[in-house]
């Protein structure tokens, strides 16, 4: 992630404008623009074969998963994030055509350039989104996964799935197959 930090702070609606009047993709915290770089080909089939099979799960359910090109606002962070994949079932999301605010499940592919980054601060912000169950870690290079989950008591307890068959998701009671996910890498 690149910032155009020369540039001006902005307000989050004229960052919309500019955004949705461009054909690249980038990121907003606190009032900085972030350029999204492009991805290896494993992050790529990582998350289209996550994307695909939540998408298969979701069938007729009344949630629906997103891919890459769609927009969470955390607006307790300030920010604008587009993650890898994620989930909603919130009506709000379902009407929305720009930005979605209340997913249950978000889905970042880590690589070597941004996996502190998605740790660390956009997990962090992604936190304060109450309607989130799960932010889901995949590490294509490692055949990792790890999934946080929140508890009753409103904290992220880790789950770690790397050394099993399967990766099974509480917010949308799905069980994705490993050798699914990493189909391709």
């Amino acid at each position: 992630m690149t910032s155009t930090a020369t540039q001006p702070r902005i307000s989050y609606s004229d960052y919309l404008e500019w955004e949705n009047a461009r054909a690249d993709k980038n990121e907003f915290v606190r009032g900085e623009v972030f350029a999204m770089v492009g991805a290896r080909r494993v992050h790529g089939e990582v998350a289209l074969n996550c994307a695909a099979l939540l998408k298969t799960h979701l069938a007729g359910s009344g949630c629906r998963a997103y891919a890459s090109d769609m927009k969470i606002r955390v607006e307790a962070a300030d920010a604008v994030f587009y993650p890898d994949v994620f989930v909603t079932c919130d009506a709000r999301d379902l009407a929305t055509e720009l930005v979605f605010a209340h997913p249950v499940l978000v889905s970042e592919v880590l690589s070597e350039s941004t996996a502190s980054y998605d740790r660390g601060f956009k997990f962090a912000a992604y936190r304060q989104l109450a309607s989130l169950v799960e932010y889901m870690l995949i590490d294509p290079d490692r055949r990792s996964v790890e999934v946080f989950r929140r508890g009753a008591d409103g904290l992220f307890t880790l789950h770690d799935f790397s050394a099993s068959q399967e990766v099974h998701l509480a917010s949308v009671e799905a069980h994705l197959a490993m050798a699914n996910l990493f189909d391709g890498v």
